[in-house]
């Protein structure tokens, strides 16, 4: 149990799971590539002693991967997750009473201790005296990657209706006034746009805390999915072992264990160019207006550690606290969505396009189960919960005579394929919202979802090798089978939806002529076959990701039946498209000049 970042930081590093670089290394860009090489290379943690022009040190890649975040918290894992569960559960109290009570006592002991108004132990700061971090080419400035931004509920103030949520933190660049205003950007669905908008109501600023470092359970907490009735602050106090500590300064909240604090308003009304970004979807986040915070005062702790991670295409360190909130939730999402058996955010297509499901067939348990009934009122279910409703692609299935993990990604997506009837089980919502970062739809958080819902029966073997169907097709070359039943085929580059349509239409009806084609029932129309083909991850991310549903499924022998669309093959057109964020490119002079810390003599050197 750490009362401290740095008390963490000595903690692993005694155990090996920390490096400490001392050469000084340069804040844009350096750093950022040399986590990302280590993290690739499932390596340890780091602390950079000397950042080039701030006093403060950094570390990254804490959470790394789940055996390292598990170590973090081995003292205060079982007792958080028994807290959860009877969270999830109340009834499991009353049905063993004597088991549950020092879970009870465990976050009662949580809540969080208010210890006066001071900020005794912090020095007053600049903004531009931080680590100031740009982590990839095309940003727009330095960002804060792992903020815990609070927020209070201004119909009902006090820390027990507070928000602490992870907002991305854009430090400088764009129009933003040096060491007076900074960009907030939060996405739809999230706790802190509530209170904005109650505030912007009232006609009042929202005050606005930033708090970085601290233990590492409080980084975690700001990012938890929490069952009703658990606070954020009591999270963090039950994961760390030890109560939140805060204060009031000039009405600002003061977490007494972070770092580095940031106090500011937001005001109605007040928006400025945020952006961009290099995000967790492996592309960047364009320029858009998101709130403007008038910063009011910085705060440091004489020995601060600055923590930070690097999103990019997955898996990313990211990806180990998508890990570390599944295994601490467990059956969570059993509760959230009754008949619901395991939901599966496919990290690898960036955990919002894609999801994977297994639910169950009850309605009509006297008869062979046919066609999927529950499933789609289960499907709609998850598509209007919290994050889950952000998706755009949903695979449901039920479990029934052989055991299914959605986790198996590429026999799960072959079992649905097996048995769906692509006439009757496509169900498509449209003119919809999407994650804030995906611009693979018609606009900023405007898109469209499709359920592909199968159940029963097998309806046909899916091919093991490439349909003679589809090779020598004109204009359209290197079919490649990704995967049972799945063919990556190249096409013209996309110029617009109309010339689309036209060529689409013009593609169907060339395979739909070569006769049926039941083997293969997804074809992933792309740019490079080749890469589509490489890995399943690659499959994944290039066709969940530069797809939108309703503009970007086609169909052979496609048609209507009461407003209903169905086909005998699906086309996903997965090309780029000219709306599409660029993807993430590293800087190749970067990578040569990092070169030196893992040369002989390099802190870095035999470490990975």
């Amino acid at each position: 149990m750490y009362p401290t970042l740095e008390a963490c930081v000595n903690d692993l590093e005694r155990n090996g799971h920390l490096v400490r670089i001392r050469e000084e290394v340069d804040p844009e860009l350096e750093i950022a590539a040399i986590h990302l090489r280590v993290f690739n290379a499932g390596g340890p943690a780091l602390l950079f002693e000397n950042l080039k022009g701030t006093r403060y040190r950094a570390v990254s890649n804490l959470f790394g991967s789940l055996e390292r975040s598990k170590f973090i918290f081995r003292q205060t894992w079982k007792s958080t997750q028994s807290v959860i569960a009877l969270r999830n559960d109340p009834m499991r109290a009353l049905r063993q009473p004597i088991r549950h009570v020092s879970a009870a006592i465990a976050a009662t002991k949580a809540l969080p201790l208010q210890h006066g108004g001071s900020v005794s132990g912090f020095k007053e700061v600049a903004i531009t005296d931080l680590p100031l971090i740009k982590h990839w080419p095309m940003d727009g400035g330095a960002f804060v990657t792992l903020p815990q931004v609070y927020t209070e509920d201004p119909d009902n103030p006090g820390i027990m209706n507070a928000n602490l949520g992870m907002y991305r933190i854009q430090l400088t660049g764009n129009d933003y006034a040096t060491n007076k205003e900074i960009g907030l950007h939060y996405q739809i669905h999230r706790g802190i746009g509530v209170h904005q908008h109650k505030a912007n109501r009232k006609g009042e600023p929202l005050k606005v805390s930033i708090f970085v470092g601290g233990p590492p359970a409080h980084s975690l907490s700001a990012i938890m999915p929490l069952p009703e009735g658990l606070s954020e602050l009591t999270f963090a106090g039950l994961l760390a072992g030890r109560r939140f500590r805060y204060g009031y300064s000039d009405g600002f909240c003061i977490s007494h264990d972070a770092d580095f604090v940031i106090t500011g308003e937001i005001h109605p009304g007040e928006t400025k160019a945020e952006g961009p970004f290099g995000d967790h979807l492996g592309y960047y986040s364009l320029v858009h207006p998101f709130p403007l915070m008038r910063v009011k005062k910085v705060y440091a702790k004489q020995n601060a550690i600055w923590p930070f991670t690097v999103v990019g295409r997955p898996p990313q360190e990211d990806t180990a606290f998508g890990a570390l909130i599944h295994e601490l939730t467990g059956d969570a999402v059993k509760q959230e969505v009754p008949g619901v058996k395991e939901v599966h955010a496919v990290d690898v297509a960036g955990v919002h396009p894609l999801l994977f499901a297994i639910g169950t067939e009850r309605y009509t348990p006297y008869t062979k189960v046919q066609q999927p009934s529950e499933l789609l009122t289960i499907a709609n279910r998850i598509l209007g919960t919290g994050q889950l409703s952000l998706a755009k692609y949903l695979f449901i299935t039920a479990e029934e005579r052989q055991p299914l993990s959605t986790y198996q990604e590429a026999e799960f997506l072959a079992y649905v394929l097996e048995r769906i009837d692509l006439r009757r089980d496509l169900h498509f919502q449209t003119n919809t919202t999407i994650d804030t970062l995906d611009y693979s739809g018609s606009g900023l958080n405007q898109g469209s979802k499709v359920v592909f819902a199968a159940c029963g029966d097998k309806k046909r073997e899916l091919c093991n090798n490439l349909p003679e169907q589809l090779r020598g097709l004109r204009d359209y070359g290197n079919p490649l089978l990704v995967l049972p039943g799945v063919v990556a085929l190249e096409g013209p580059s996309f110029s617009n939806y109309a010339d689309a349509n036209q060529q689409l239409r013009e593609l169907t009806e060339a395979i739909g002529a070569r006769g049926p084609m039941p083997e293969c029932p997804l074809i992933v129309l792309c740019d490079d076959s080749s890469f589509v083909g490489a890995s399943l991850a690659n499959f994944l991310w290039i066709t969940f990701t530069r797809s939108n549903p309703s503009h970007d499924i086609y169909g052979v022998n496609d048609g209507f039946v009461f407003k209903h669309w169905g086909c005998d093959n699906v086309i996903i057109d997965a090309r780029t498209k000219p709306h599409h964020a660029p993807p993430l490119v590293s800087d190749p002079a970067i990578e040569k000049r990092i070169n030196r810390l893992f040369a002989t003599g390099g802190s870095l050197n035999g470490v990975l």
